[in-house]
């Protein structure tokens, strides 16, 4: 009998790309909301080290990974619990990529050739591009529906991949008669699922940015932290007492969403409790937050690297219990296409 709608595990799914430098972004954006998730008891959890994606561009194998094990340790340092979640790197579960080549096989070139990802990492000679980049959507969507996700906490600039997912999933269930992937709900919440830049709040902070000063880094030590965020551009004018006070100075708005994010409150409530503050004395307080809420981050995730063996055995375990969903998920899914085994 076909899977009904009804029957799926409320579970959440979601993945980081071990390309290196965990930032303030990914911590604000991503990594508190996991954890989040899992303190909530309401979904089983899965988190992943998207390692199979990060090859769709050239990666030193070292490099690689000594980046995986360090993005497990900053999983880990923030709070994720593997023994409350499943905490996984994609190549130690071969049915992501399994599932994947199931999925190039339903997702059309079309679909693909929209992704607004693939425009800008291809850039304009598409043609030197690698296949993987080009596809790497349809592997996203078998991380997620490879167990059964009902939902996906993601960014503003993910929901693309998430309606992706979801027309891969019903094009699937139509073409088989069958109502055997679940419809995944992308979740967006929280005051900063956008982190931008400290030096430009118009633009996403990014690793890759030249300016180390652009961004705040989960290895930076309080020193570092504080310095960073007193030195981040700013205007002149006061903070204003309400959000629409806001518009038009998003670099004022970047660092009041950084705060609220810190501080577990409303913009609007921070906005209230800071009306009129200068920045200077604003920047100080928020030095202040982040350093007491990075900086263990920081210091854990410094220990943790000492014991890679250690980091390795979680990720076997994660594994160990991950493919006790993936592999009966994948079994049906070759039954449904009619694969003889």
């Amino acid at each position: 009998m076909p899977e009904t709608k009804n029957q799926f595990t409320p579970r959440v799914f979601s993945g980081i790309q071990p390309s290196g430098g965990l930032t303030l972004g990914n911590y604000l954006g991503a990594i508190t909301k996991f954890t989040d998730w899992q303190n909530r008891g309401t979904h089983q959890t899965v988190f992943c080290m998207v390692d199979l994606h990060a090859i769709t561009v050239p990666q030193a194998p070292e490099t690689l990974r000594h980046n995986t094990r360090e993005l497990c340790a900053g999983f880990l340092a923030s709070g994720i619990d593997p023994e409350r979640s499943i905490l996984i790197n994609q190549s130690q579960v071969p049915e992501h990529a399994q599932l994947a080549w199931i999925f190039n096989c339903v997702a059309r070139m079309g679909w693909m050739g929209r992704m607004t990802q693939w425009k800008d990492k291809s850039g304009k000679n598409a043609e030197a591009a690698s296949l993987g980049l080009f596809a790497y959507p349809a592997l996203m969507a078998a991380d997620i529906l490879i167990y059964h996700a009902t939902h996906v906490p993601v960014g503003e600039d993910q929901k693309q991949h998430i309606e992706l997912t979801r027309d891969i999933a019903a094009k699937f269930n139509h073409d088989y008669g069958v109502d055997f992937f679940p419809m995944t709900e992308p979740v967006i919440e929280g005051a900063a699922t956008r982190i931008m830049s400290l030096k430009d709040g118009t633009k996403k902070m990014s690793k890759s940015d030249p300016v180390e000063a652009s961004r705040i880094n989960l290895t930076d030590d309080a020193d570092a932290i504080a310095k960073k965020i007193k030195k981040a551009k700013t205007d002149s004018d006061p903070l204003p007492g309400t959000v629409e006070g806001l518009e038009g100075r998003p670099d004022a708005r970047n660092l009041v969403n950084i705060y609220a994010a810190l501080s577990e409150s409303s913009v609007a409530d921070v906005l209230a409790a800071n009306d009129g503050k200068m920045f200077g004395y604003f920047k100080q307080d928020l030095a202040d937050l982040a350093v007491t809420k990075l900086a263990p981050v920081s210091s854990e995730m410094a220990r943790l690297m000492q014991d890679p063996a250690e980091i390795d055995r979680i990720l076997a375990r994660g594994a160990e219990r991950a493919r006790e969903i993936t592999v009966p998920i994948l079994e049906r899914t070759y039954d449904i296409v009619g694969m003889v085994r």
